[in-house]
């Protein structure tokens, strides 16, 4: 993916034992909240998902269309709340730890971080930055880009820099869905959401996008839930 760092690291696998071992290694303690598979955008599917639902990950393909529409959701949206934490991402292939960090980051009022964690330094860091001065500090840190290393070389597949996939982010904030994709210049609004809906309604956004590519296979959704306790 074009990024503005010569930076290059590999890949995050679509996978939620990877990615709950890379949180969990960052911050999140394992009661608090794990990723979960989403096998099917159906309502009775998503009934499966263990609820709350904090934030939904969503790899896909690449493509030209895609690309195009993009640039007009950027030009056409509205001003999002700022209360959304976002970031740039400048690193290529960090799109995984990007979407990562948009999930946590929008929800922890609902997820205790361990205290003086990596996650917990981080977003007290950069609460009061802006999204490129947030890039440029994770794109400095030694201690993520290394967790994301192991993370990347754990899959079950041999991690390569070369793809076509990207990782965004939905979740709800100040009662709208939002959209969270590093490329992009802000976040994305796609009007009224709840925490309570959040799942369904990042699922039928998420459906338009796979409508758009019919003859691909390479998409994947995980939730990100909170461990009810």
């Amino acid at each position: 993916m074009a990024t503005s760092s010569n930076n290059r690291w590999l890949p995050l696998e679509a996978n939620p034992d990877v990615m709950n071992q890379f949180i969990w290694g960052l911050g999140v303690p394992e009661d608090e909240a794990e990723f979960n598979d989403v096998y099917g955008l159906d309502p009775e599917l998503l009934e499966w998902i263990p609820k709350p639902v904090l934030a939904v990950l969503f790899l896909f393909p690449v493509s030209s269309q895609l690309e195009t529409e993009r640039k007009e959701e950027e030009v056409l949206g509205k001003e999002p709340s700022d209360k959304v934490y976002f970031l740039k991402q400048t690193v290529a292939n960090a799109c995984g730890t990007v979407g990562v960090l948009h999930a946590i980051g929008n929800a922890t009022s609902e997820i205790k971080l361990s205290e003086g964690s990596f996650l917990d330094r981080f977003f007290t860091s950069t609460v009061n930055m802006d999204p490129f001065e947030r890039a440029a500090f994770l794109e400095k840190d030694k201690e993520v880009e290394n967790a994301h290393s192991m993370a990347a070389n754990a899959g079950d597949t041999q991690a390569s820099p070369d793809v076509n996939e990207h990782y965004i982010c939905f979740t709800c904030v100040d009662g709208e869905l939002y959209q969270l994709d590093g490329r992009k210049s802000q976040p994305i609004s796609h009007g009224p959401s709840s925490p309570d809906s959040l799942l369904q309604d990042g699922a039928d956004v998420i459906k338009g996008i796979i409508q758009k590519n019919p003859n691909s296979l390479n998409f994947n959704v995980m939730a990100l839930s909170k461990k009810v306790k």
